[in-house]
């Protein structure tokens, strides 16, 4: 899970404005339920921040 919470981070760095889930799993390659879960588990780490509903940057 680690590997795929730094892809994910790394696709939510780059692309420098919130995103949704769906479309951080299609730039990573990644299932958007997969990604969701992983989005979850950074935001509760405090990894990722959710600037307005269902979308996500880095905190």
């Amino acid at each position: 899970m680690a590997d795929k919470e730094t892809i994910v981070l790394g696709v939510l760095t780059k692309a420098g404005k919130p995103l949704k889930a769906g479309d951080v799993a299609e730039a990573a390659g990644l299932d958007k339920a997969e990604v969701a879960k992983i989005l979850a588990a950074l935001k509760k780490q405090g990894k990722v921040g959710s600037p307005k509903m269902c979308f996500y940057a880095p905190a």
